[in-house]
């Protein structure tokens, strides 16, 4: 007896999620236009290229040929590491010295031994390729918070991109590496878990210097967020760790460890450039065409502080200013030149009440 009434809810049930999925399939396809431009289908989208480009992948590493460019470099200088050299002006590799931070040769020491000491490279594929899933999810999570971006743009930057197949699955670089550490730390900061987007973002510096081309905007947000007192601590967190992981090198040579890697005088090969193709060899080469760029850089940087974020660069100088004891010309200076712009900003502000609205008060 009881058997029939079981039977028949568990029918019901099935019918019913059945019906809820032919719905919502049904008004999936009715509104698929809506599907490709909405960004709140961002992670329907998301979830869908997420396993086209398994295939892609899997497709990419058993068809497209591997091609050796740093790898062995890398191998060879995580081995000089494990061969007990921790002076960074003796490591080296196929292509020259070591000049990435401490993180990447612990995260490569494990990829050593993972691929049976670099020699499995069909092993350091897969590897790479579970990497760029995982880094695929972090940029979908990131652009489903922001909801700015149509999810038909997803495509491009995915599955319809063989530069971004070829950096992770055939070159095996360790900017996947430190990327998909950054784009986890923007995730976090994104959840207000500041301290660990800190740390992440500590690590992705870690693994390759140029993630601090990121650090002016992470400043702005712990400025914003804390101000001077309350980012402190979390900057403390990037400076902590760093010396943390670099501490056995440090202990070696801390002027050869620092000078290799963070060596902001480092020069690249011509041969590589996609950027500045279009430049003469000899002028992309010159010393006076990269000051230039730096200083064009930190031009920009200050622009944006002084016309975007003026605000906020006048209340951190304050801030700065009053905690510096014993006080300083440059500190007086400093709170003296704030004030300034806060009066220039009040006297070339909009006037509180519109000229139109003071005469009506008059006539009333």
């Amino acid at each position: 007896m009881a058997a029939g009434p079981r039977k028949r809810g568990r029918t019901s049930a099935a019918a019913q999620a059945a019906g809820l999925c032919g719905q919502w399939l049904q008004r999936t396809w009715q509104e698929r236009r809506l599907l490709l431009q909405e960004p709140r289908y961002t992670l329907l989208v998301a979830a869908c290229l997420c396993l086209a480009e398994v295939g892609i992948t899997f497709w990419v590493i058993h068809r497209v040929a591997y091609t050796e460019i740093d790898w062995k470099a890398y191998m060879a200088q995580v081995e000089g590491v494990i061969n007990g050299t921790y002076d960074y002006t003796q490591l080296q590799g196929d292509t020259g010295p070591l000049v990435y931070p401490a993180g990447f040769v612990y995260i490569f020491m494990g990829l050593y031994y993972a691929t049976g000491r670099g020699t499995d490279i069909f092993m350091a594929q897969n590897i790479f390729a579970v990497l760029y899933l995982a880094t695929l999810l972090l940029v979908f999570l990131i652009y489903h918070q922001t909801c700015k971006v149509p999810p038909f743009v997803f495509f491009f930057m995915c599955c319809a991109s063989y530069r971004v197949h070829s950096i992770f699955v055939l070159r095996l670089f360790n900017d996947p590496v430190a990327m998909a550490l950054l784009f986890l730390s923007i995730n976090l900061l994104l959840a207000q878990r500041w301290g660990w987007g800190c740390c992440c973002f500590s690590l992705a510096v870690s693994v390759k210097m140029n993630v601090l081309l990121f650090a002016p905007g992470l400043l702005f947000l712990l400025l914003t967020q804390f101000g001077f007192r309350g980012a402190l601590p979390k900057l403390g967190i990037c400076a902590v760790l760093q010396v943390v992981l670099g501490l056995p090198f440090l202990m070696e040579n801390p002027v050869g460890y620092l000078s290799r890697s963070f060596d902001l005088g480092r020069q690249f090969l011509f041969r590589w450039t996609v950027n500045w193709r279009f430049l003469p060899e000899a002028l992309f080469l010159n010393r006076v065409f990269h000051l230039a760029l730096l200083a064009a850089h930190l031009t920009l940087l200050f622009l944006f502080a002084l016309c975007r974020w003026h605000r906020l660069l006048v209340l951190g100088l304050i801030e700065l200013s009053w905690n510096t004891y014993p006080s300083t010309s440059c500190s007086s200076a400093a709170l003296h030149l704030c004030h300034a712009v806060i009066l220039l900003q009040l006297w070339l502000g909009p006037q509180p009440f519109p000229k139109s609205n003071q005469h009506s008060k008059k006539a009333h």
